[in-house]
């Protein structure tokens, strides 16, 4: 839960005592960035993930944009959103890696 305290914005949705689904928003006052969004699969397809991500655009108030990275099948969810497709591009630390890998160094 680290991850969420440390974000700008954070919507946790709850069954009860139960955590289905979270998302967080990080922003500098002129940009946003979604880099998680995540719900429980039982609990997908409810709506759940559009009230949160909808909760963090709002938030997000007058900023010049709200830009996330996503997997190609969760491109249709967010152009629901109103979403444009554009280019990321990551780096990513999963291990011991070189500086021009962002895959892990092989033993």
């Amino acid at each position: 839960m680290d991850i969420l305290r440390r974000s700008t914005q954070a919507v946790i949705a709850m069954d009860r005592t139960k955590v289905v689904g979270f998302v967080n928003g990080i922003s500098n006052g002129h940009m946003a960035y979604i880099p998680l969004l995540e719900v429980l699969p039982e609990y997908q397809g409810r709506g759940i993930g559009t009230e949160m991500a909808k909760r963090v655009i709002v938030e997000s108030g007058q900023q010049y944009g709200v830009d996330t990275a996503c997997d190609d099948d969760v491109v249709p969810f967010y152009e629901r959103l109103g979403f444009k497709r554009g280019n990321a591009m990551v780096l990513r630390n999963y291990g011991p890696t070189t500086r021009t890998s962002t895959r892990p160094a092989k033993r």
